[in-house]
């Protein structure tokens, strides 16, 4: 089932993923900046400084994430649009949606359901995103 690496259109995973990292920048540095360091408990505070991990890790995790639902999409053989929006909303919601809600409700996070609301929604599109340029190259 898992041998579907080589059937993978390579180009579709770079063009979802930087697709994905496009809105991300748009989804955090203008959509939600400052209800983001709400949730955080950081509105007024100086932005923290920008590490190496920090600009390279999210792009790293969404390349992985599409590389993920590339897999599956071969593996499940999803090939019509119908289909691909309806795995990205299972991944989205299902995984993507629910793990933001469970890495917030922690004490590190002061307003965690706060946090959720304003960050599930990027992973839900991004996934459905990702789903659908991946099942169009296909």
């Amino acid at each position: 089932m898992f041998s579907v690496l080589a059937d993978i259109d390579w180009l579709a995973v770079v063009i979802a993923a930087v697709a994905s990292v496009l809105l991300a920048g748009v989804w955090f540095a203008v959509v939600i900046a400052k209800p983001y360091a709400v949730a955080l408990g950081r509105e007024g505070a100086p932005a923290p400084v920008r590490t190496a991990v920090a600009a390279a890790g999210p792009p790293v995790c969404l390349l992985v994430t599409v590389l993920t639902s590339a897999v599956l999409v071969e593996a499940l053989d999803i090939t019509g649009m119908g289909d691909a929006v309806v795995f990205g909303l299972l991944v989205g919601v299902g995984y993507l949606g629910a793990m933001t809600f469970q890495i917030a409700i922690n004490p590190n996070f002061p307003r965690p359901l706060y946090y959720g609301v304003l960050n599930a929604p990027f992973f839900v599109v991004t996934s459905v995103l990702g789903s659908v340029v991946l099942v169009a190259m296909r």
